[in-house]
């Protein structure tokens, strides 16, 4: 069992709570991230299509939000039913691991995560959980004694959906939780993992909430949108139906997880029939308003309800109802196959790698001319000047600059600094 100390304590800070600060430390640690500027850039942070295309789509704030209710009530809901279970499963813990674990999102989505990931090859690559971790323990400032949010231990585990570093995860080489760079504070949260790889609980929670929010609010999204005929879903045995696990199959071809075809049909088609009872496309009248939110609500609550707590000799266990994880597998197949591959977002994201790639190439080259640093906003310049000695942390720069702006930031930079806009310039990037 883990011990509440070692939960509570941070990197930094050894001190107790202020004076007067009745807040237990997690919930300080959920009020640290909420007022951080790294928070509130993810408004203006794609979750899959950009707001601005005419219909009000889920940015990654209004994501982090939800996937933080639902990671919550899962919490609150375990340890009405498993009391035992409050000794590891804290619902302040996991809320704010629920609202950090997109904050290294870089604009444009996973179109420019996947860009930046080959640019930073010989440093280390580039992922969106391992640079969330930088931002809460290095980027983020709270105080001048230390950097980051010096959030607890327990915090800092619940954010780690991958905990090990680069490489260090054979079964799963191309996701990791932190950089070389954070091995300091990832050794300090690793002792409060259950073994070596194993996320917490309070992680796998953030995790599950993240699969549901994503799944069926997306599924919510595009529905409305016209970009998902799940109507055609309605009856068994439609030509949709069939086109749709063609595609599915197809893109998944190898992962064992969808070798069992038929049965992922079954289970999926039933899911669907049962709990979105669709007929026609979307109208936006006052009754498909009314059933599509009742509809949702419903697979939100049963997704909810698939996870519980196993008390064994090894210790506990997070069960999720391995039906219902897949039902939410397959849902989140639906924004692949009707969103991400379609034809004008890819042309979309071509544009975006481009801009994610150029700006790399000239922040990069000015890293290595200081007469040029004074392209780099404030607080980056100041980077570059304490890190003159560490190569890998001078390369590193360009990286944090590029993730950590909004969409219309990296754009307004990308043709600032290519000569493509002739606005005033007095705009800073204020991180």
């Amino acid at each position: 069992m883990q011990d509440p100390a070692r939960r509570t304590e941070r990197h930094h800070d050894k001190k107790p709570n202020p004076t007067g600060d009745d807040r237990t430390p997690a919930q300080r640690d959920r009020d640290r991230i909420l007022y951080s500027s790294s928070f509130r850039r993810l408004a203006e942070v794609t979750q899959v299509v950009s707001a601005n295309s005419g219909y009000v789509f889920h940015n990654r704030l209004t994501h982090s939000l939800q996937v933080a209710q639902v990671g919550r009530r899962l919490a609150e809901k375990l340890n009405k039913q498993f009391p035992e279970s409050q000794d590891f499963v804290d619902p302040d813990v996991v809320e704010a691991a629920c609202m950090a674990h997109d904050l290294g999102h870089p604009p444009f989505g996973h179109a420019a995560e996947h860009t930046l990931n080959d640019l930073a090859a010989e440093i280390g690559g580039f992922e969106g959980n391992a640079q969330s971790f930088r931002i809460v323990t290095r980027l983020a400032s709270r105080s001048p004694a230390y950097p980051g949010l010096d959030l607890t231990r327990a915090t800092l585990a619940g954010i780690l959906k991958y905990p090990w570093l680069r490489g260090k995860n054979s079964d799963n080489p191309r996701k990791w939780g932190a950089y070389d760079s954070e091995a300091d504070d990832f050794d300090f949260v690793s002792k409060l993992l259950a073994g070596v790889n194993q996320p917490t609980i309070e992680a796998q929670l953030m995790d599950w909430a993240d699969d549901i929010t994503y799944s069926v609010h997306d599924l919510k999204d595009f529905f409305r949108a016209g970009r998902m005929p799940l109507h055609l879903f309605a009856a068994y045995k439609s030509r949709e139906q069939e086109q749709f696990f063609d595609s599915v199959f197809e893109r998944r071809k190898g992962d064992p997880a969808f070798a069992a075809q038929q049965d992922l049909k079954d289970a999926f088609l039933d899911m669907m029939i049962a709990y979105f009872p669709f007929s026609t496309a979307y109208t936006g009248s006052a009754s498909h308003r009314a059933l599509l939110r009742f509809a949702t609500g419903q697979m939100i609550g049963r997704y909810i309800n698939a996870a519980r707590i196993q008390i064994g000799s090894e210790g506990p266990k997070l069960i999720i109802d391995p039906d219902l994880r897949i039902e939410v597998m397959m849902l989140k197949e639906l924004t692949w196959t009707y969103v991400i591959e379609a034809s004008s977002l890819a042309a979309q994201q071509h544009g975006r790698e481009r801009i994610v790639a150029e700006l790399f190439d000239i922040y990069s080259k000015a890293v290595s001319n200081e007469k040029q640093w004074s392209i780099f906003p404030m607080f980056y310049r100041e980077k570059l000047h304490a890190e003159k000695k560490n190569v890998q942390e001078l390369k590193r720069v360009p990286v944090d600059l590029i993730a950590g702006m909004t969409e219309s930031q990296a754009v307004a930079m990308y043709h600032r600094l290519t000569g493509r806009s002739h606005d005033s310039g007095l705009e800073e990037i204020l991180p």
